[in-house]
């Protein structure tokens, strides 16, 4: 039983599309909206299901959301018309932020100009459209007339040579003379006979050439197509041939290989799966890596090789991507990334939680522990504390070593200089844990004090030495009474060298830890500040509020409870941040007035105000009508003032007026009445030019005539009396040139 006949039905033209008939008679489409001409038919949107007897239920498909697709300037306006992707049509204001679907009567006569504009250019563009494919039709078939010109003119000269090789003999014409009167008739039907002979000739003639220029046409395309496979298959050999040569390994497989596609697609990203291909690398790139292998001509076409190419890349960069994360999850206890990150970055207790986290903010090993950043810094100022007191044990440990290298050398004797004890202990490696040279000097005078009558004195020459002896020989017989006094101030001199160096030490060390908390209680401070700013900002965005009112709000927050800053800090930056609340809903409000009123004599009247008070700026600040009045007079002054400033830096700005300005104020003949008569000649009066007079002429109206396209100037086109005004007290105020003899 056959298949039942179903009927191929175009589907139809999308939104905004028009079928047309060129002048050959073939069909193109326009687009209204995009103004796009194309001969091949555009498709809907949404899926067309055959036409069948019995058509399933059509299941609905899902609208995408409506987007504007194109945005046409209004001319001379603030407005927009804004054609969505469903083709719907709607207008927008750019200052005031609000759409219509319907055109306001505002620009509806610019909206006419516009659409009268835009479809004056589409039958523009229709005819030039329709010119060009006419004109193309025009010269294709131009095009053919010709070519069967050339190919009739062929055929008649192949004709013409023919005859004039296939000629009668001069002595059979002669021969035929002799009875043409007597069949006069007869030579007639066979001259009728030859023309229709010769019609019939040259259309076989013809035909029979445009038989063999086709076959001849059908024979080179056979032998390009094999001289085309003969090439491949002898660079295919060569290269074979080279891979031998090279000694590389090669896959052996037959001539000819019967296989599906998939499974050729299968074999050919084993292939680059072998090569072990980079799925970042485009096709080009990657091409000369595995063009070489046989299974590269496995796929019948360059495109199916590409698409399979394709795939493996997005397979393989899968592969990649969940590799990398499953060995980041394979990472040591995240606690203990954070700690090693500690150990291994920060090295000193001057660091700045502020600091460290902007270098490290984006390190797994940073942001992979802990719950937020309050956790985080927590762990950070504990590590610190930890580094500092293991600072401090290593430079008490150092000390102590320290003394020990002392001891054991004994090189603190009576008398002994620290520079010449310190060259023989400079190689120790207790000498260099000491981290200070200042340091050693005085640890060793502290020990050299504390343990200085134990010391052995060094020999002395001469008679001194004699005395010496004597001395100590005298001491040896001292009582032991004397023996046990010398002992307890030996003991007394060690305890209060000892706790000079004690408190030494702890004043010291007092000092660093009190700086550490000075620096850290700034870093505090402005951190406190800049979490207080952003608190403020996600949470006050009512120009209106007040400090007593916002403290409900602000309690529940964790950055206001935890807040290193006085109170008096708090309340002036909550003032701060809603004075510029305040600032950014005034500018609004501002740009509404601009967009109404584009002369400063314009009253508050004209503006909507209906509208004004319904816009957001004025919302926002809680403004009546009586003080959106208000707020735009303020703003026409200031508005006004800023004109009035810009109109004096025009004046001042202007040549023409500074120079004729101060010429007309010099007197005599010149600028210094140094041109005498005598000096100028027989002429003199009559080539003298007298700047002064020239000047003079120079009236109001030539400035004005200047001044008149500024907009500076044309701002003050309704008050003109005053603009006058002002333009003659500057010229008068104008002092005259430098060097000149001026009017008193």
């Amino acid at each position: 039983m056959s298949a039942p006949f179903i009927p191929m039905v175009p589907p139809p033209l999308p939104p905004n599309w028009t079928e047309h008939i060129g002048p050959t008679g073939q069909p193109y489409y326009y687009n209204s909206v995009t103004q796009e001409s194309t001969y091949v038919r555009p498709m809907p949107t949404f899926p067309i299901l055959p036409q069948t007897a019995m058509a399933a239920p059509a299941v609905p498909a899902k609208k995408k959301k409506e987007k504007p697709l194109i945005k046409t300037p209004i001319p001379n306006t603030d407005w927009l018309r804004v054609v969505t992707t469903e083709g719907n049509v709607f207008y927008t204001h750019k200052v005031e932020k609000r759409s219509v679907w319907t055109v306001p009567d505002e620009i509806r006569e610019a909206v006419q100009a516009l659409e009268r504009e835009e479809a004056e250019r589409r039958i523009r563009e229709e005819q030039e459209a329709k010119e060009k494919v006419e004109k193309k039709a025009r010269s294709a078939q131009e095009e053919q007339l010709r070519e069967v010109e050339r190919i009739k003119s062929e055929v008649e000269e192949m004709v013409g040579k023919r005859k004039a090789e296939e000629a009668v003999p001069l002595n059979e014409v002669v021969i035929t003379k002799k009875t043409k009167m007597e069949g006069a008739d007869e030579e007639e039907e066979e001259e009728e006979e030859s023309e229709e002979e010769e019609e019939e000739e040259w259309q076989r003639e013809a035909a029979a050439q445009l038989a063999a220029e086709a076959e001849e046409e059908k024979k080179k395309q056979e032998e390009a197509k094999k001289w085309q496979e003969e090439h491949e298959e002898e660079e295919a050999k060569k290269m074979k041939e080279a891979e031998k040569a090279k000694g590389q390994p090669q896959i052996k497989m037959p001539e000819r290989v019967d296989l599906s596609l998939d499974e050729a697609k299968a074999l050919f990203k084993t292939l680059l799966r072998e090569k072990d291909i980079n799925p970042l690398h485009p096709w080009d790139t990657s091409l000369p890596l595995f063009i070489s292998d046989p299974r590269y001509v496995l796929l019948p076409s360059v495109s199916a090789r590409k698409e399979a190419f394709d795939e493996y890349c997005r397979d393989r960069a899968r592969e990649l991507r969940q590799s990398n994360v499953k060995k980041e999850k394979e990472v040591a206890n995240p606690k203990e990334e954070f700690e090693r990150l500690l150990r291994d970055e920060v090295k000193s207790t001057r660091m700045s939680w502020t600091e460290w986290r902007r270098q490290w903010k984006k390190d797994r090993r940073f942001y992979g522990w802990g719950r937020d950043d309050r956790e985080r810094e927590k762990r950070f100022r504990e590590y610190l504390k930890e580094l500092g007191e293991k600072k401090r044990a290593a430079a008490q440990n150092a000390e102590a070593e320290f003394f020990a290298l002392i001891r054991e050398t004994g090189i603190a004797k009576l008398g002994a200089a620290w520079k010449e004890v310190k060259r023989k202990i400079v190689e120790d490696v207790r000498y260099g844990a000491v981290g200070s040279s200042s340091l050693r000097e005085e640890l060793f005078n502290t020990y050299l004090k504390a343990h200085g009558a134990d010391a052995t004195p060094e020999p002395i020459p001469n008679k001194e030495a004699d005395e010496s002896v004597h001395n100590l020989s005298q001491d040896s017989h001292m009582p032991e009474e004397e023996d046990a006094e010398r002992e307890r101030k030996k003991r007394e001199r060690k305890e209060r060298a000892v706790q000079d160096r004690e408190q030494r030490v702890r004043a010291e060390r007092s000092k660093v830890e009190a700086d550490i908390d000075r620096s850290r209680m700034g870093l505090n401070k402005e951190e406190g500040e800049l979490e207080f700013r952003t608190m403020l900002v996600d949470a006050i965005r009512d120009p209106q509020m007040t400090w007593d009112a916002a403290l409900p709000q602000l309690r529940t927050d964790p950055r206001f409870t935890l807040s290193p800053l006085p109170l008096n800090q708090q309340i002036h930056i909550f003032h701060a941040h809603v004075a510029a609340l305040r600032s950014k809903y005034l500018d609004s409000l501002h740009a509404l007035f601009a967009s109404h009123s584009p002369s400063l004599a314009s009253p508050f009247t004209d503006l909507p105000v209906s509208s004004l008070v319904a816009s957001q700026p004025a919302t926002k600040l809680g403004f009546d009508v009586e003080q959106i009045e208000q707020e735009y007079d303020k703003w026409q002054r200031q508005r006004t003032h800023e004109a009035r400033l810009a109109f004096d830096q025009m004046l001042s700005e202007n040549a023409f007026i500074e120079f004729w300005g101060r010429l007309g104020k010099i007197g005599g003949k010149g600028v210094d009445e140094g041109i005498k008569a005598d000096d100028l000649g027989d002429n003199a009066e009559e080539e003298q030019v007298d700047m002064k007079a020239l000047a003079k002429n120079v009236d109001l109206n030539e400035i004005v005539k200047v001044l008149k396209n500024d907009k500076r100037y044309l701002i003050f086109d309704h008050i003109p009396e005053e603009r006058e005004r002002w333009l003659r007290d500057y010229l008068a105020q104008l002092p005259p040139p430098k060097l000149s003899v001026h009017v008193s």
